[in-house]
């Protein structure tokens, strides 16, 4: 874990954010859908909020020259893993593998796979969630609201462009903020 509970609820204040969740508690093994993705900060506000809601340590998915060192020192230790964009490979597939063997297996995925504006999200986050058999839980990132909350748990019905579609409409109806509010295309 990055910082206590304490330590992240004490960064969040002074910096006039708040963290909260829905849930009351957050599934051992999920997969969130953390959005928007607009700005690097992003990655500091939610791992800050995660861990002053009391979330231990989830894995995330990031590009693998983010790897070298010395940033693998950083980035592997606080719950990393390394995408090869370049490969096309079934990286799904082998995060659900993952997921299916560990009994704690929380992995944020920002579904939009960029900062820049993306209304064609990467479908890979409800795969993961759905062929592993495990909770999709909606988190987001509010700039607007300085907030971050974990929101409620969405059940895939099956329809991917429909699900898809109705989780971004949630967004919408919401009024999340990005940071860099033209960078959320939904």
């Amino acid at each position: 874990m990055l910082f206590s509970k304490t330590i992240a609820k004490g960064i969040l204040n002074l910096a006039g954010w708040n963290a909260s969740c829905k849930l009351g508690e957050i599934p051992q093994k999920c997969v969130l859908c953390v959005a928007p993705h607009t700005s690097n900060w992003d990655f500091i506000a939610g791992k800050i909020g995660y861990a002053a809601i009391g979330g231990v340590k989830p894995n995330f998915l990031i590009k693998k020259e983010w790897f070298r060192f010395p940033f693998n020192l950083f980035f592997g230790p606080i719950g990393g893993i390394a995408v090869d964009r370049e490969k096309n490979t079934t990286l799904a597939d082998a995060v659900i593998k993952e997921m299916n063997s560990r009994s704690h297996f929380q992995l944020a995925i920002t579904p939009e796979g960029t900062r820049k504006a993306n209304p064609n999200w990467k479908k890979g986050f409800y795969f993961i969630a759905r062929n592993s058999n495990v909770p999709l839980v909606i988190m987001y990132i509010d700039y607007k609201r300085r907030e971050v909350c974990i929101d409620h748990i969405f059940e895939p019905t099956g329809d991917t462009n429909a699900d898809i579609a109705a989780i971004k409409q949630w967004y919408k109806d919401q009024g999340i903020q990005g940071r860099n509010p033209e960078g959320f295309a939904i």
